[in-house]
């Protein structure tokens, strides 16, 4: 059976999250996988699957930040703020031909830096304990709260096409975990007084990982080889070292003492032991362990 670490996929298009798992697990042979930041069925790109022990670490890499590159449509809303939901509305012609670069630099400098976002209503995000996207599939009115989210990087990278009812750019967005591309589309739309939405998603990056290192989901088999545990935990928290003697009391959940202030990777012997956060009185704890056995 395949080992214990993270697989990198680029994910296409068409495709559910869920499918991916899906497939990996009947690629590799093992029913313990999980990914790390949902992608939409439309999108394309990087995702991190979790294998074996490795599903332990996903809670720690979701938070990563994030870089997408996506094309805006602006001239037309829609109910999920990308293509493949119905139009709701669409801007008078003669708006667009109105519209000019400048003032869509300055829009999407207002959604640039800390920035207030309402996701999309068709989202994964839960309300009463159910997914957001199922409600307003049910018909029901879905409102969900703006959250602070950080675009780092907002940056148009194509030329600015105007046709006569729809003007389309692309772009590359840097942000934090929990950004919705599409709902920026949507907002710059709104703000610029001619709706948005997203023909195309593609997520490049997660952390210090890149669409450029995943595999096609075909290439999926027994013998891919899995970013290891240890690397995978050092690519995403600091690394605290430690001996034998502790890693021993981590795994039998005993406290251990180490002058750390904030979640680590504990690393004995080059090997992964434990995912530890500090108490009180220069102690740590563990918040997940990975005994030797489950390394593959």
């Amino acid at each position: 059976m395949v080992g214990s670490g993270l697989l990198l996929v680029d994910k296409p298009s068409g495709f559910t999250s869920h499918d991916v798992v899906a497939k990996s697990r009947k690629a590799l042979g093992t029913k313990k996988i999980g990914h790390a930041g949902t992608l939409d069925p439309m999108a394309t790109g990087l995702l991190v699957l979790g294998v074996n022990s490795g599903t332990k670490l996903l809670t720690f890499i979701v938070g990563a930040d994030k870089t997408y590159q996506a094309t805006i449509r602006f001239g037309s809303s829609t109910t999920t703020d990308d293509a493949e939901g119905e139009v709701t509305s669409k801007a008078d012609p003669a708006l667009l031909q109105q519209i000019s670069k400048a003032q869509i630099e300055n829009a999407i400098e207002h959604f640039t830096g800390v920035i207030q976002q309402v996701p999309s209503q068709v989202s994964a995000i839960k309300v009463n304990g159910k997914r957001a996207y199922d409600l307003v599939r049910a018909g029901e009115e879905v409102e969900l709260k703006s959250r602070e989210v950080v675009v780092s990087r907002f940056q148009i990278t194509s030329e600015i096409s105007i046709a006569d009812d729809f003007i389309d750019f692309d772009v590359e967005v840097a942000c934090s975990s929990g950004t919705y591309i599409r709902a920026l589309a949507r907002d710059i739309g709104n703000l610029l007084g001619i709706g948005g939405h997203l023909t195309a998603l593609r997520r490049t990056r997660i952390g210090n990982w890149n669409a450029d290192q995943a595999l096609s989901l075909e290439a999926i088999n027994e013998s891919s080889i899995l970013i290891s545990m240890t690397e995978a935990a050092s690519s995403v928290l600091p690394v605290v070292e430690i001996d034998a003697k502790a890693a021993q009391d981590l795994v039998n959940g005993k406290r251990i003492q180490r002058a750390i202030d904030q979640t680590s990777a504990a690393v004995g012997d080059g090997r992964l032991v434990a995912v530890v956060e500090p108490i009180s009185d220069g102690q740590v704890r563990s918040l997940v362990v990975f005994p030797e056995e489950n390394h593959g």
